[in-house]
């Protein structure tokens, strides 16, 4: 039943290779575009993070309304309003909202990678260079953000976002490459 399951997946799959193919390559260029207009690309970011917190922020007041009786309702109503106004504040000042996500992944990237690299050293676990060499080249990022901001703020995200579509993108070429390379599912069950 499982290898029925498995071949039938697979068959679909072959059958529709290009179409990672294709998804690969729109958020490859997708990504050169980022990477090519990286501060415009920051602000585009920030502005899409400002309005998710507005949105947030309107879905937790209405929830906050709707649970009126109940103790926790007025936390759910400031927290709603609260994430209305940095949102906004966020939206209407993208530049100073690109600085300050800044500062939150430098802090993010320094703290997490202090810990990553000082646990692999400590713990010494199976291949536990990996976690070391991850933890290490966090903490530098951070640290590079830290001394290189405010600067940092207006390129990070831009250059963060681009880097991401692209590597995406490859791995999806990679996986249709793959997909397309194996024997078509009829070929591997008259072979077995």
């Amino acid at each position: 039943m499982t290898t029925t399951m498995f071949v039938l997946g697979l068959e679909d799959l072959h059958n529709k290779w290009g179409w990672f193919l294709a998804l690969g390559i729109a958020l490859i260029v997708l990504g050169i575009v980022a990477l090519s207009i990286i501060p415009a690309a920051t602000i585009a970011t920030v502005m899409v993070l400002g309005w998710l917190i507005v949105l947030s922020g309107i879905v937790e007041a209405v929830h906050g309304f709707q649970v009126r009786g109940w103790g926790g309702m007025f936390l759910h109503l400031m927290g709603g309003i609260l994430g209305v106004l940095i949102g906004l504040l966020i939206v209407t000042h993208p530049v100073a909202g690109a600085l300050a996500w800044t500062l939150l992944f430098a802090s993010f990237f320094t703290v997490i990678g202090l810990f990553r690299l000082i646990a692999a050293i400590r713990l010494k676990f199976l291949n536990w260079g990996w976690a070391a060499f991850d933890g290490a080249v966090t903490l530098l990022l951070g640290i590079f953000l830290w001394q290189d901001w405010p600067w940092s703020g207006l390129w990070f995200l831009g250059l963060s976002i681009g880097m991401s579509l692209m590597l995406r993108g490859w791995s999806h070429v990679m996986l249709a490459l793959a997909i397309r390379s194996l024997a078509a599912p009829k070929e591997m069950r008259l072979a077995a």
